[in-house]
């Protein structure tokens, strides 16, 4: 005997096999999500996508002077003032991964970010982040200065008006739709260029 479910009825079933957060419009989420995709799996072109997104987003943001670089600068930022904070980005190199001090520190910044509903990713190249901000620097090194810690950045809102960044929408939906997939800290490759 076949059993035949109405959409509502699977739209309430992956609600609550996934735990949405109230409010979350299902319909648009689960309409444009792939087989993959509902069992934590993006693709490809998903993935560049939500990358491009990124990129522009930084892009967008420094001039506006709304970017924090640094782990003690974000930290400090996320204490002051968390509800300006839009989005956190961690960056570790494969290096990066034996840090011990940095993983504690990275462990710290996701908490408060969870706890503060911030949108929090993870970005697996460093070089790539020091490219966008540093306007191709060397490992985030501005010419002749120190080294810039890139290892988190926090984008935040200008005071002067509601920033509605079509890319920063497409980031933070993807990284709604990550957390509905218990993917907290989601992770985007930034392709080299």
């Amino acid at each position: 005997m076949e059993v035949q479910f109405s959409r509502a009825d699977a739209v309430e079933f992956l609600s609550q096999r996934y735990a949405i957060c109230p409010g979350t419009n299902l319909d648009y989420t689960y309409d444009n999500m792939t087989f993959e995709e509902l069992n934590g799996e993006y693709t490809q072109e998903r993935m560049d996508s939500v990358a491009k997104a990124l990129e522009e987003v930084l892009m967008s943001a420094l001039p506006q002077g709304c970017i924090t670089v640094g782990v003690y600068e974000a930290a400090k930022s996320l204490n002051v003032d968390p509800d300006n904070v839009v989005l956190c980005i961690l960056a570790a190199d494969d290096e990066d991964v034996k840090d011990v001090a940095l993983q504690i520190h990275f462990t710290l910044i996701q908490a408060f970010c969870c706890e503060n509903d911030i949108n929090i990713l993870r970005v697996n190249s460093t070089r790539r982040l020091a490219q966008i901000l540093c306007g191709g620097a060397e490992r985030g090194r501005p010419s002749g200065g120190e080294p810039v810690d890139l290892h988190c950045v926090l984008v935040t809102s200008p005071h002067s008006n509601t920033w509605k960044d079509p890319a920063l929408s497409k980031v933070n939906r993807f990284c709604s739709e990550s957390r509905c997939m218990d993917q907290w800290v989601p992770i985007i490759n930034l392709p080299d260029r």
